[in-house]
Parts: structure tokens; C-alpha cells; sequence
């Protein structure tokens, strides 16, 4: 996938007013961002890339005072599988529940141990939304329920599912790359018979259906493609959504409301929010 990198120059410039400006771009589809000297530079899939919308985004900058220009390069192609090969990652750990690791680390003496060659793919667990999902999903009883993984990247969540008696499970992204890398992870795993698609959500097709859909995607894919979500789950199915700031609950909740369901957990960690949607009270998962 091809990534625009835009080099945000802020005038003054401070920690709390990039904080700021973080927050605002990620709810346009920036997937990452890093700090300079003098503001940060954001990355974006170029096919989320909106010129108009960002220039209103910045016009309407929430702190006055704060002047900001920007340049856009298209980011330079990365051998990430070179870079991994080379590098490897770390093992993630959330206490002695679960450990999510690559080929070179041995088997860990947890509860759900999770082997992953993560490649181009994003998921290694690493990251705040990640790790919220894969603990809720630790916790929650999925015996013979049907799962759809909206935006797989390396298929961790889909493994989890598994592990926690999932029988069904369609995955899908819309990036090649992912789609090979879970099915590869999948095996790595010993999970042979995960349904992984390429694509965005119009992969669903009216047959799809599950008790538990879960996506780890920015608040405007989410916000987009909600209703198509609510459309595949079955009656009384329960929504896990996460990829987004605190600060974007109300408007995602408002948008599930529209749809007809609710929020009836609420999880973060730092600046980052889970929540999870119900269509209504009785068919709530047991967590």
C-alpha cells in the first residue's frame, strides 16, 4: 500500500499543540505520525488521503494562535520483510495471559501464546488498541459463535478468536500484503480454516453473517462503514470497535445509535478507546 508522508510545520510549536494535531489527523486516516523540531510528520494510505479535508481540519485548528503549513511527498516503498528479517520484533506480553512473538522466540509459558511473522502487515500486538482487543477477547467466551475481522493486518485477533472457541471466522483487508501474512500466520498457528478475503468491508456480501464483528480501523472507516457492520451481524451480535482516541467516542456511539445499538463497555489505555456495541440488552456477550 502506498503512503503519502506530510511534514507538518507548526508556529509556536509545543508537545501539547502536536498532541493536539495528532489527535485531529488520526480522525482523517493517518495511521502513524512522528515528532521533528518543529511539529510532526504524519503518514496516510494515499487512497485516504483527502486535500480538502485536511485543509479544513487545519483552518478549524481547535487551539487560536497556531499557524500550520505542511508538504506531502509520497513515502518511499519499505522492505519491511527485509527490515524484520534483519530486526525482528520484540515479544509482546500482557502478563502471564498472553505473549505474541515472532519464529526466533520459542513457545512462552502463557495462556495464549500467538506466533506471528508480522512482514508488511500492521498487528504485532505492540500497539495500545491491539493489546485492549486481545484481552477483551481473553476474557470473552466466543464457543461456537461466528467472528468477522474487519482489517486483519497480521490476523492476531482472528487467532484469538479462535483460541477462545470461535467456529467460524472470516477475515478480511484491504492490503495484499495482510492477506498473505495471516493466511501464513494462520498456519504458523496451526489454524487452517480462517476465511481471509482482500478488500475493504464491501467484501461482505449479505450471506455474512456473525454473532461478533471486530474492527481495529480509524474513526472515519469506522464511522463509514458502521452500517454495513451492523447489516452482517446476526440477531442480538455485539460490535468490538477500536483504532481510535478517547475523545471519538460520543460521535461513533451517536452513529451506533443511529444504527440501533449501543455502547455497553468502554475500555482505554492512554489516549487510545475500545468500545463495545450491542443491538440490544439480552444478546450481550457474557464477558
Amino acid at each position: 500500500m502506498k503512503y503519502y508522508s506530510i511534514d507538518f510545520k507548526l508556529s509556536p510549536c509545543n508537545e501539547a499543540f502536536c498532541d493536539v494535531l495528532s489527535g485531529e489527523i488520526a480522525a482523517l486516516g493517518f495511521e502513524s505520525y512522528e515528532y521533528g523540531e518543529d511539529g510532526i510528520v504524519g503518514y496516510i494510505p494515499c487512497n485516504l488521503f483527502d486535500k480538502n479535508e485536511l485543509d479544513n481540519t487545519l483552518a478549524a485548528f481547535p487551539i487560536e494562535g497556531v499557524q500550520i503549513e505542511y508538504t506531502q511527498t509520497e513515502a518511499p516503498d519499505e522492505n519491511w520483510n527485509a527490515l524484520w528479517e534483519q530486526e525482528g520484533f520484540k515479544p509482546i506480553r500482557i502478563g502471564n495471559l498472553i505473549c505474541v512473538h515472532d519464529t526466533r522466540t520459542p513457545a512462552q509459558d502463557v495462556t495464549y501464546d500467538i506466533t506471528i511473522n508480522p512482514c508488511q502487515a500492521f498487528g504485532t500486538g505492540s500497539h495500545q488498541t491491539t493489546r485492549m482487543l486481545l484481552k477483551f477477547l481473553s476474557e470473552t467466551d466466543l464457543s461456537g459463535k461466528s467472528v468477522i475481522d474487519a482489517g486483519t493486518g497480521t490476523g492476531i485477533l482472528s487467532f484469538m478468536c479462535r483460541m477462545r472457541g470461535a467456529e467460524q471466522i472470516l477475515a478480511y483487508d484491504i492490503d495484499e500484503w495482510s492477506v498473505r501474512n495471516t493466511i501464513d500466520n494462520a498456519r504458523l498457528n496451526g489454524i487452517e480454516d480462517i476465511e481471509v478475503r482482500e478488500g475493504d468491508s464491501s467484501v461482505l456480501t449479505p450471506d455474512d453473517k456473525a454473532n461478533l464483528l471486530i474492527a481495529n480501523i480509524n474513526r472515519n472507516i469506522l464511522l463509514a462503514d458502521m452500517e454495513r457492520f451492523a447489516n452482517a451481524l446476526l440477531p442480538h451480535g455485539n460490535m468490538l470497535l477500536s483504532g481510535f482516541y478517547v475523545q471519538d467516542i460520543p460521535v461513533l456511539a451517536e452513529r451506533a445509535s443511529q444504527l440501533g445499538m449501543r455502547v455497553v463497555e468502554e475500555r482505554s489505555e492512554e489516549e487510545w478507546a475500545m468500545i463495545l456495541l450491542e443491538a440490544d440488552a439480552a444478546g450481550r456477550m457474557d464477558v
